[in-house]
């Protein structure tokens, strides 16, 4: 394997690692106050340790120091040698920005400097500072209770130390026996610890000092309880598991308040707590360093079966165009119907193969979520804002390369939620509003769409400052602002040129390179809408395609020239006489089902020869909670496409996504719905004369 490979998987299964140990460290962040979860800070040691490994391997040093920094404070945090506070937690998070950056660093190559690496250095310092001065350990709650020496001599540090902790808080330790079958004590012991997690801690498991009888093994358990003796009993009595005191007479516990099972409040807030680094911060995308897809052996054995049928298909297809070649007399009937046949067969293997492929291609959005999540925390820590950070739906998938462009547009609109749509508490709670302000972050999947939520519950867009801006920057001219309505108004902070900084402090930041935003959208397909209430908040709705690789299109005529439309757009087709057309605020619109609809004459918008009809085949397209009808001369059918990217001049046209073949050595342009849409909708959009 190559030297460039072997760097390109290193970085792939790092970022995991630091993906990983991100979410983790959020975890404990969101409880900053409380204990911390011995098990999440277990998990994140095991992550630092094996990153540390894994950097030293493959020659990268400064990854491989600030790894192993983390294990070190993380080994004395397991083990009560270090107070876990603001000051712990904040370095480890922060060592995550510069792992982050190394990994960036060593992407493109550079190993051994870069900035970077000047980083690392101080933040190994800075890890290494958190180790000194460590308090010395109090009296041994252990020797109280009488433990068992040689109990004691088989524990580790670690599990002896669960075990102090546990009773300097006065739970009840129990001493958990089991005795199962050799041929499936995995399975139960595996079910026993299951049983008693939501009730205490298994501290450790250990071989018991009794053992069974012939063909089974018997194991003991220690356990911390959080409830009393009856709940830990009747947890393991279904697997014959016994019950006693792993010291001291065996009593009935103290019952204590079982956790809640609803979602936890809100931890209260705190000051922010200087970070400690005097080197500024460089922001950095959240983009994945890699396009690596890590794929379930599920999918790949699906792919391999229809690549086997279809290997099956082309078997027979072929020895059909043999027959076909050396047949002297007219083919009989019974060849056409099975060449038939196996057409059909091959579209239908194509199908679970084009399928197949896209699955493979889907990631969730919880990669970005995650990533986005950390520099919320930062930022709200940076504004002295106080505010609760919302994620829903990160299990939704997208399309690898879609959810990769995703990152910088959502970073964009959160930043400016953060800086300038929520209000400080002191504000809101003037204005009678609560103290912490919301920002939420969400993804549903709508058919074969995705839809993105970003939005806060602080100022709100001021729509009359809105008009002011536009109108002294000379975007829209008064006439043409007095017909807009409030919608239309509040999407005229999508235009280019739209805020300096000097309008942004007014206009309380909205509108700051929301141009750029919509922009990259459009270069995935998608669209953004919002909707902002004053004093009450504002709300982005973004709406993406699951996928840009492979789209069933349907095939349109306009003015003698073949064009497609992405299927996944199409609500449906009608057909409507022009004498049904009526004309609305200047824009032709149809009535379909009671709701009036934009109607837009292709033709007429892409600059080509426009037919006087009396009849119009309209193509009624959907993406969010927008609809238009496309005005087409004919429609020719269906067809998979694979759409290619358009270069020089056509490479930016509004409303074309690129081109396609259509298998009859024809090229066709691909409409591009969604910038199609935003191009007719838009404020400044060209009124029908």
């Amino acid at each position: 394997m190559s030297g460039k490979r072997l760097a390109d998987e290193f970085v792939a299964e790092a970022q995991e690692i630091v993906e990983a140990l991100g979410k983790d460290l959020l975890f404990l962040d969101e409880r900053r106050g409380d204990e911390p979860d011995p098990e999440v800070v277990n998990g994140i040691f095991r992550g630092a340790h094996s990153l540390k490994g894994l950097s030293a391997m493959f020659g990268f040093p400064a990854l491989s120091t600030v790894a192993h920094q983390m294990e070190d404070v993380l080994d004395a945090l397991r083990l009560g040698k270090l107070r876990f506070d603001d000051r712990v937690l904040d370095a480890l998070i922060e060592s995550l920005d510069v792992l982050q950056a190394l990994l960036a660093e060593g992407a493109g190559g550079a190993v051994d400097a870069g900035p970077a690496h000047e980083a690392a250095q101080t933040q190994a310092r800075r890890l290494e500072a958190l180790l000194t001065g460590q308090g010395a350990a109090g009296p041994d709650p252990l020797e109280a209770l009488g433990l068992d020496p040689q109990l004691r001599a088989v524990l580790t540090e670690y599990e002896e130390h669960r075990l102090k902790e546990n009773a300097r808080k006065g739970l009840p330790l129990w001493k958990v026996r089991a005795v199962f079958g050799l041929e499936d004590f995995d399975q139960k012991l595996a079910a026993l610890n299951a049983a008693l997690k939501p009730l205490g801690e298994v501290v450790s498991t250990l071989p018991s000092s009794r053992p069974g009888e012939e063909a089974t093994i018997a194991f003991d358990l220690l356990f911390a309880a959080r409830g009393a003796r009856d709940a830990v009993a009747g947890a393991v009595a279904p697997l014959g598991a016994e019950l006693s005191a792993l010291s001291g007479p065996l009593e009935p516990p103290v019952a204590l308040a079982a956790p809640s099972e609803g979602p936890e409040p809100p931890a209260p807030s705190r000051p922010p707590v200087p970070l400690e680094v005097d080197e500024p911060r460089s922001e950095t995308s959240l983009r994945s360093l890699t396009q690596t897809v890590r794929v379930d052996i599920g999918r790949l054995d699906a792919l391999m079966n229809a690549v086997g049928e279809l290997g099956l298909v082309r078997a027979n297809l072929e020895r059909l165009a043999e027959v076909a070649r050396t047949a002297t007399a007219v083919l009989p009937g019974r060849w056409g119907q099975e060449l038939h046949a196996e057409t059909r067969a091959l579209a239908r293997k194509l199908e679970e193969l084009q399928a197949g492929i896209l699955d493979v291609r889907m990631v969730p959005l919880g990669q970005v979520f995650d990533k986005l999540a950390r520099l919320v925390r930062r930022l709200v820590r940076e504004s002295g804002k106080e505010i609760h950070f919302q994620i829903h739906g990160g299990d939704v998938e997208l399309d690898k390369l879609i959810v990769e462009e995703l990152s910088d547009p959502l970073m964009h609109l959160l930043r400016n939620a953060i800086d300038h749509g929520v209000e400080p508490r002191a504000q809101r709670e003037k204005q009678g509003k609560a103290g912490l302000a919301t920002i939420r972050l969400a993804a549903r999947a709508q058919g074969n769409h995705v839809l993105l939520e970003v939005g806060d519950d602080g100022a709100g867009m001021d729509e009359e400052r809105i008009r002011e801006v536009a109108l002294e920057r000379g975007l829209v001219t008064r006439t043409r602002l007095n017909e807009l309505s409030r919608d239309e108004v509040l999407k005229l902070v999508f235009l280019p040129g739209f805020s300096t900084r000097a309008e942004v402090t007014e206009l309380s930041g909205r509108g700051v390179g929301l141009d750029v935003v919509k922009t990259n959208l459009a270069r995935l397909s998608g669209v953004i809408d919002l909707s902002s209430t004053r004093g009450q908040g504002t709300t982005f709705v973004l709406t993406l395609p699951l996928t840009l690789a492979i789209l069933r299109a349907l095939v349109v005529e306009v003015s003698g020239k073949t064009w497609a439309v992405p299927l996944n757009s199409v609500q449906e087709i009608v057909a409507v006489e022009a004498k049904a057309l009526r004309t609305v605020e200047r824009r032709e619109v149809l009535q379909l089902r009671g709701q009036t609809v934009p109607f837009v004459r292709l033709a007429r918008l892409f600059g080509l020869p426009e037919a006087k009809l009396e009849r119009y085949h309209v193509v009624v397209v959907a993406l969010a909670q927008q609809r238009v009808g496309l005005a087409v001369d004919a429609l020719v059918g269906q067809q998979d496409v694979v759409t290619k990217p358009l270069g020089g001049r056509l490479a930016h046209v509004p409303g074309v996504a690129g081109a396609t073949d259509l298998g009859n050595r024809r090229t066709v342009l691909v409409l591009d719905v969604a910038s199609l849409m935003e191009e007719f909708l838009r404020p400044r959009a060209a009124a029908v004369p």
